[in-house]
């Protein structure tokens, strides 16, 4: 892909004290992997992560406390580093992303390599 940068997809959603089915797992699964996979076979996959529903918060003054942040009711639940040629393009692959089908959001950062 020429003059491709990268860009970070966050994927955001509101917690659910509800369990899914197992039909509803396999069912969110299969469009993740069609998502997901369909992107790498693009050769736009730089890197992807669930996050899980353990962490810390630290403050500036060095206190921690157990959980993660909410803001807006939401959570961010995974992240993806894709490839693309502009922030419209990732913006137009972001716009296949399951999340938003389960009511969830997806922000679409350009990421700006440390030297």
């Amino acid at each position: 892909m020429k003059n491709s940068k990268e860009f970070m997809l966050l994927f955001r959603y509101e917690p659910s004290n509800e369990e899914p089915t197992q039909e509803q797992l396999q069912e969110m699964e299969k469009h993740w992997g069609e998502f997901i996979g369909g992107i790498a076979m693009q050769g736009n996959l730089v890197s992807t992560h669930q996050l899980g529903f353990e962490g810390k918060r630290i403050s500036p003054d060095l206190t921690t406390e157990d959980g993660f942040h909410i803001s807006d009711s939401q959570i961010i639940g995974g992240n993806m580093v894709l490839k693309a040629e502009s922030i419209e393009s990732a913006t137009e692959l972001a716009k296949k992303c399951p999340i938003l089908f389960m009511g969830g959001t997806v922000e679409v950062r350009d990421v700006i390599p440390m030297n």
